[in-house]
């Protein structure tokens, strides 16, 4: 079956829904795949629970600046997600948005099918797992009144600075995110104040450095060995009760509270798929990210392997080798032939 043909392939299946590899995620590491498949000619077509492209880069931080993608000494994930798709738009590419994987389905050799929540069937004869961290949703501090001041001062995602402009926020957290914002916001909002259960941070040590900059210029507060442990007000979140260590509690002034504790990842449906998963992720071989099911791949957060780093650039990387893995293996006959796109250029179908 000639499968360069996807017109004519769905035409003798009847088939609405086909392509060379069906992507399971439009996050940054799913639309840049799209760019190294069409290279090679190959089709595909993205299904994703979220409304839009982009991934967690749209749905939680559009706003957020991110250093670690060569040539950008720094970008905003919204317009990264912007440029990808520019990218790969001369080929034309297929979505489904809405809508979650639900089943994979192995018809016969080289052909998949995958159905989704909402019954749309999804055929190729690849598919590539790029879900990111799967579903997920915020891990939120043991706090009893939390949920009455949700949607009411307590935000589990940034999604728009500007939302804090002149404001007093409080962040919680030791991490990446939680420094990140809260560089972020000291030029944004009228005061932040960070708090974390220790005097060491978990997050990298150029960021780190920064909060102590903008703790010792008094742009931002800075609170260790403490935890919030309640939070006032009225109709909306006025105060937040902060304990410190050997030291007692008391209110901090607060508009907003950030508890900015990651994010608790669930592979969802794709975990019943007999695929081999490890602490929640996807094993892969690294040769050509691999599952241990012929044709289909997992690339991004989702994947799992020895050194496993869980960067964007790095699911770059992983795309790249996966789509030449999976010419092979939908053309086994035919030769593959690379060329730089300073010599072929990008050429649509």
């Amino acid at each position: 079956m000639n499968f360069r043909n996807p017109a004519t392939f769905a035409k003798i299946f009847k088939m609405t829904h086909t392509a060379d590899i069906l992507i399971i995620g439009a996050g940054p590491v799913g639309l840049f795949t799209v760019f190294e498949a069409g290279l090679l000619k190959m089709r595909c077509h993205l299904v994703d629970t979220l409304a839009g492209p982009g991934g967690q880069l749209n749905e939680i931080y559009p706003k957020k600046p991110i250093y670690d993608i060569p040539g950008y000494p720094e970008v905003l994930a919204g317009d990264l997600v912007e440029n990808l798709m520019k990218q790969i738009a001369p080929f034309n590419p297929t979505f489904t948005f809405g809508e979650r994987a639900e089943t994979l389905e192995k018809l016969r050799e080289r052909l998949y099918k995958v159905t989704t929540n909402k019954g749309t069937e999804l055929f190729a004869p690849v598919v590539a797992i790029a879900g990111g961290l799967g579903s997920f949703e915020p891990r939120k501090p043991p706090i009893a009144s939390i949920g009455r001041f949700e949607e009411l001062g307590v935000d589990y995602i940034i999604r728009d600075p500007e939302k804090y402009r002149g404001k007093k926020v409080l962040i919680a957290g030791g991490g990446d995110s939680a420094l990140d914002w809260t560089i972020v916001l000291a030029d944004i909002a009228a005061e932040v104040t960070m708090i974390h259960r220790r005097t060491s941070f978990r997050g990298a040590l150029d960021s780190v450095e920064k909060v102590m900059h903008l703790v010792e210029a008094g742009k931002v507060k800075l609170i260790t060995n403490a935890q919030a442990v309640d939070l006032k007000g009225a109709d909306k979140l006025e105060h937040v009760v902060v304990e410190v260590d050997d030291q007692g509690s008391y209110d901090v002034q607060a508009d907003y509270f950030i508890p900015l504790f990651g994010l608790s990842p669930k592979l969802g449906p794709i975990a019943d798929w007999g695929l081999e998963i490890d602490q929640n992720a996807i094993v892969v071989d690294t040769l050509d990210y691999s599952t241990n099911l012929p044709g289909v791949y997992a690339i991004g957060d989702v994947n799992s392997y020895p050194g496993k780093l869980k960067l964007i650039l790095c699911g770059f990387h992983e795309g790249t080798l996966m789509v030449q893995a999976a010419f092979k293996y939908i053309y086994p006959d035919q030769k593959l032939s690379f060329k730089y796109t300073t010599v072929a250029g990008v050429n649509p179908f």
